[in-house]
C-alpha cells in the first residue's frame, strides 16, 4: 500500500511557510492553538458556509505580545471588506469576544482563483450539492487551472456518486505532478459536499512549476476576420482582375452598349425582317420630295 500525505504538510519548514507563526510556553501552547482552531472555524463558517459566498481559501494567523494578526486569502475581497470597510470592523468585533484578545485583520486577494486548489475543490463540491454531473464538473475545473496556467492537475471525488449504491472514487487528472519532489510548488485542498444522498469528499492537488519560478498566464490568440481575395494576387473587393472581376466588367461593358442602342432613334428590333426597315426609310424619303414641290 502507499502511504499518502499532505503536500503542504510535508514541504512546511522546508519550501513552504507556517499558516500559525507564534511562540508560546508550554503552559499556553494548548489555549493559543484552541484559539486558532475556533478563530479558522469561524471564518470559514461565517464566509465560505452562508451566503453571500466570500471564497476564503486560507487564514494565516500571527501572534504577538498584545495582539493577533489574521490575514484572510479570498478571492473576492469586496465581499469581507464590505462598503467602507464595514465587515471588517464587524469581524473583528467578533473575533475580539470570541479569543478576548485584541485581532488585527488584513485581507489578501487571489488574483487567480483557477489555482488554488481549496477554491477549486469548494466549487465542485457547491455543483455536486447543485446536482451536477461530477465528471463535467471535474473535467471543467480541470482544463480551467490549466488554461491559467497550472503544469498539473488531479482530481478525485469520493463517495455515493450520482446516488450509487456503493460508494467508489473517480479520478480526474490533466499534466504531471510531482509529489514526492520538495522543490515542485503543489497545491492542495479538500472539500466536503453534503449531498442528499451522502457525504461526497473532493481532493484536488494542482502544480505550479517550480517554487520561485512565475506562472505565466496561458493566453489564446484571437483569430482575425480573413480579408476576400482579388484576381491580382491583391486581397480585396476593389481588384478587377481574375475570372470573377473580368466576367463583372465585361457584364457591366455590356450593359452599357445594350443601354446606347435602345436610346437611339432609329433602333432596329430584332424580330422585325430586313425589308420592313428599308420600306420605312423609302417611304420616308418620298414625303421629303412632295413637301418640297409644294
Amino acid at each position: 500500500m502507499g502511504q499518502k500525505t499532505s503536500p503542504i504538510g510535508f514541504r512546511t519548514g522546508i519550501t513552504l511557510d507556517w499558516q500559525s507563526t507564534w511562540f508560546a510556553p508550554k503552559a499556553n501552547y494548548g489555549d493559543f492553538l484552541i484559539e486558532d482552531w475556533n478563530i479558522r472555524k469561524y471564518i470559514d463558517k461565517r464566509f465560505n458556509r452562508q451566503p453571500p459566498y466570500s471564497a476564503v481559501s486560507k487564514v494565516e494567523i500571527a501572534r504577538t505580545r498584545n495582539e493577533v494578526k489574521v490575514t484572510l486569502y479570498t478571492a473576492r475581497p469586496g465581499m469581507v471588506i464590505g462598503p467602507r470597510g464595514a465587515e471588517v470592523e464587524t469581524l473583528k468585533e467578533e473575533l475580539e469576544e470570541l479569543v478576548d484578545r485584541q485581532i488585527n485583520i488584513n485581507v489578501v486577494e487571489i488574483k487567480e482563483p483557477a489555482l488554488d486548489a481549496t477554491l477549486v475543490a469548494e466549487a465542485i463540491a457547491m455543483q455536486l450539492k447543485k446536482r451536477a454531473s461530477y465528471r463535467r464538473a471535474m473535467k471543467a475545473q480541470c482544463e480551467n487551472a490549466m488554461n491559467a496556467g497550472a503544469k498539473g492537475v488531479k482530481i478525485i471525488c469520493s463517495g455515493r456518486l450520482s446516488g450509487a449504491e456503493i460508494a467508489r472514487s473517480e479520478t480526474q487528472k490533466l499534466g504531471s505532478i510531482p509529489l514526492q519532489t520538495l522543490d515542485a510548488n503543489v497545491d492542495y485542498g479538500v472539500a466536503t459536499s453534503r449531498t442528499t444522498y451522502g457525504t461526497i469528499g473532493i481532493k484536488v492537488w494542482i502544480y505550479k512549476g517550480k517554487f520561485g519560478e512565475e506562472i505565466v498566464p496561458v493566453s489564446r490568440p484571437r483569430r482575425q476576420p480573413r480579408p476576400r481575395r482579388g484576381g491580382d494576387g491583391s486581397r480585396g473587393r476593389s481588384s478587377g482582375g481574375g475570372k470573377r472581376g473580368r466576367a463583372g466588367l465585361a457584364a457591366g461593358r455590356g450593359r452599357k452598349e445594350t443601354s446606347k442602342t435602345r436610346r437611339g432613334p432609329a433602333a432596329v428590333k430584332p424580330n422585325e425582317p430586313a425589308a420592313q426597315s428599308n420600306g420605312s426609310v423609302e417611304r420616308t424619303e418620298k414625303d421629303d420630295k412632295t413637301q418640297k414641290t409644294e
